[in-house]
């Protein structure tokens, strides 16, 4: 039963592509409320950059070819927490994004200060809808 499952995931997996490239990850975003959102003109990636991390330089994005895909789990009240995109599956114009989020175990010993995970990563520019699928792989 295992081997065939594994079977099943690898084959579903074959269609899923990695991010291009990743612009920025880490622990500590301005955005406290949970969002995922892709970004295809240059003024929505102003917005949401001053949003996200107003302090920092923005990166450069060739909005011509490229899209901006984001995911942002909110606050949390602790460390150990993280989320990761880790690829993309194209259906003709539409893109589905798969991200894994992670969490300190509930014995953990953390530290006890407010945190707000976050990916941004850059994937070829589609036209269609694009929707955001949690996973555990």
């Amino acid at each position: 039963m295992i081997g065939f499952l594994a079977f099943v995931l690898g084959a579903f997996l074959q269609n899923v592509v990695p991010p291009v490239k990743s612009l920025d990850k880490g622990t500590h975003s301005n955005m406290a409320t949970e969002r995922r959102t892709a970004v295809r003109e240059p003024d929505e990636w102003t917005s949401m950059w001053r949003q996200h991390a107003p302090s920092r330089a923005q990166p450069a994005v060739d909005f011509s070819r490229e899209m901006v895909v984001a995911v942002f789990m909110g606050s949390r009240p602790t460390s150990g927490f993280a989320v990761d995109i880790v690829g993309y599956r194209e259906a003709g114009s539409d893109v589905v994004v798969f991200y894994r989020e992670t969490a300190p175990p509930q014995d953990a010993i953390t530290a006890q200060v407010l945190t707000s995970p976050y990916h941004l990563v850059v994937i070829p520019r589609r036209t269609g809808t694009v929707t955001f699928e949690k996973t555990k792989t």
